[in-house]
């Protein structure tokens, strides 16, 4: 948890030194399942950290799984339309309780991985569509770690029904380390006011060899200045193979 104090510090004090006018049509990946579908422009920079994020499961066996993650993802607008992307967890803390037993705690860093998004030029302002492509490196501690490289392709398609509404669409394939993957997730988001804005999900998983899982939920972002985003999420899940509870807190920056 301290490193968490830190590193919200570190963000309000970047935030402080964040220039004052935010690009008009800026949008921070997080929270949620998906990602903004939208690029940061050329120089722009923006720091999205959990402050951390939590997640709870009782297995059938009754042993229950409590994990917080303090999750950071580094976007850099490279050219128009293409940003690179940097992400990692270098606090974990995870605790495993078995029925009738005593819990076990572990602690480290999770897997660093790499990504690129582009964003399609379309001509409607209706509609946007991004791409991510990415792969994360099995360098994180054991409890936290893939245990093999793997590679990811994301697409997230935005439509836009007026000033205030939103709907989203997020699909997701991934390959590497023993998993393949395909996930997709529906959202739609409501614009409260110029600052506050919520949104509804669902997310589906289907895992070569292993049973489908789905989780449901909602999110509330807060842009406390025009560079500075606060944020907190909840997700459930919808059966039994799928995580009890997940939420977090997180907080986001931009600034060139």
């Amino acid at each position: 948890m301290r490193c968490s104090a830190l590193l919200l510090s570190l963000l309000f004090c970047d935030a402080v030194h964040a220039q004052r006018d935010a690009p008009p049509d800026l949008a921070f990946d997080r929270p949620g399942i998906g990602f903004a579908a939208s690029t940061l422009p050329r120089g722009g920079v923006a720091l999205e950290a959990g402050l951390p994020s939590f997640s709870r499961d009782r297995d059938g066996a009754g042993v229950l799984s409590t994990q917080y993650s303090a999750d950071i993802n580094l976007r850099i607008g490279l050219v128009e339309h293409l940003e690179l992307q940097a992400f990692t967890s270098p606090w974990n803390h995870l605790r495993v309780a078995p029925r009738d037993a005593p819990a076990e705690h572990s602690r480290g860093a999770g897997d660093l991985g790499l990504g690129l998004k582009f964003a399609l030029p379309l001509s409607s302002e209706k509609h946007a569509v991004a791409l991510l492509a990415s792969t994360t490196f099995a360098t994180g501690s054991r409890d936290f770690s893939e245990g093999a490289t793997q590679y990811a392709l994301g697409a997230s398609y935005e439509y836009s029904f007026d000033d205030r509404w939103t709907g989203a669409l997020y699909a997701n394939v991934t390959r590497g380390a023993s998993e393949d993957s395909v996930s997709w997730a529906p959202s739609l988001s409501f614009s409260a006011t110029d600052t506050v804005s919520t949104y509804l999900e669902a997310g589906f998983t289907d895992t070569h060899g292993e049973p489908s899982t789905g989780i449901a939920g909602a999110g509330i972002t807060w842009m406390v200045t025009p560079t500075v985003q606060l944020d907190a999420s909840f997700d459930v899940g919808l059966d039994d193979d799928s995580p009890d509870t997940q939420a977090g807190l997180g907080v986001s920056v931009y600034f060139e």
